[in-house]
């Protein structure tokens, strides 16, 4: 592992560390993408998710000056150890000095431990995320035998333009997770639409639970009443959850999740639920609604958007590393 320019030093994040995190990922996405997407309050969450332990997960990089040059993380928080999930930052002021090479080093490192907590056999990899316009980025993660496996991308739509008067099905209503709703059972209900989704592990529920549960108590961005569930009689079929700003964006609503359980999809309940919140989306006075999605999803989901007039905005790339060879546990495809 090369060694860092003279005068800078490394270690964990620590929670106070989150508004410095939150400007230099700011700074790094405005630069790329016109665009700031995380709030302070979200990375505060983001930092004591359960299960995240900063020492060994986490790292940044001060300058000579003290302040923040670069933030990384590598994670694989549940069983099995089999895809871990990591991301890079390097400040623009900091590049071409070789931190960057210096992050993937610790990355690649950190992610490698991994394979001894893998079931035997399994293949384990990393998985990164970047943003297409971000040359340096793809150039650093080729030159280190990264792939694209993946493209995803940034839809949105103008709400005055949306549509925003759902068609339920026969049967079908609406509700939020703020209304009395057992949440254990609206986490198995997504749990259960996203397992046929590309890159799904399937991993201790008791764990998912936790986190889950966990964002909705700490995360400021959260409002409960746009977090809205489709049920069938008691049975809870699907869920769709927004929020009110897209990272600082105050005018952009955000869908983090739509999803309906396989029984219960080609009825219309995921664009029900998608015209129903872009209305309460409107109704807040935001003018716009924008989500992420996989380019080839395995469900159909990018159909589903263009059909609600969302069109793509932005294109990232997921690049993978393998690790470790073996049998791949996460999903590649819908059986048939």
């Amino acid at each position: 592992m090369d060694l860092l320019p003279m005068g800078y030093a490394e270690r964990a994040w620590r929670l106070q560390d989150a508004e410095a995190i939150a400007e230099m990922i700011n700074a790094y996405s405005k630069q790329v993408s016109g665009r700031e997407t995380v709030a302070l309050d979200s990375v505060r969450a983001q930092l004591e998710m359960p299960g995240l332990d900063l020492s060994t997960d986490t790292r940044l990089v001060l300058s000579p000056e003290g302040e923040l040059a670069a933030a990384g993380f590598a994670i694989d928080l549940s069983d099995p150890h089999v895809k871990v999930q990591a991301s890079g930052y390097v400040r623009h002021e900091n590049q071409r000095r070789g931190i960057g090479t210096w992050l993937a080093d610790w990355i690649e490192g950190r992610a490698r431990e991994a394979i001894e907590r893998a079931p035997e056999g399994a293949r384990v990899s990393l998985l990164q995320t970047t943003d297409d316009r971000d040359e340096s980025a793809k150039r650093l993660l080729e030159s280190r035998g990264y792939e694209i496996v993946r493209h995803f991308w940034r839809m949105a739509v103008d709400l005055d333009d949306a549509g925003s008067n759902p068609v339920w099905p026969d049967g079908i209503t609406v509700t939020t997770l703020g209304a009395g709703v057992d949440l254990r059972q609206a986490y198995r209900a997504g749990r259960e639409a996203f397992e046929d989704h590309w890159g799904h592990v399937e991993t201790p529920e008791d764990e998912g639970f936790e986190r889950f549960t966990h964002r909705l108590r700490t995360d400021p961005d959260i409002d409960m009443s746009l977090r809205f569930v489709a049920m069938d009689g008691d049975e809870m079929v699907g869920v769709c959850y927004a929020t009110p700003r897209e990272g600082t964006d105050e005018t952009t609503g955000y869908v983090e999740v739509l999803g309906v359980r396989p029984t219960w999809r080609k009825r219309g309940i995921a664009l029900a639920l998608l015209h129903h919140s872009f209305g309460e989306l409107r109704k807040r006075g935001l003018h716009a609604c924008a989500l992420h999605v996989d380019s080839e999803s395995l469900t159909g989901a990018t159909r589903l958007y263009e059909s609600a007039g969302m069109s793509i905005s932005e294109l990232n790339h997921a690049y993978e590393l393998e690790l470790s060879p073996g049998v791949e546990l996460s999903r590649t495809g819908v059986e048939a």
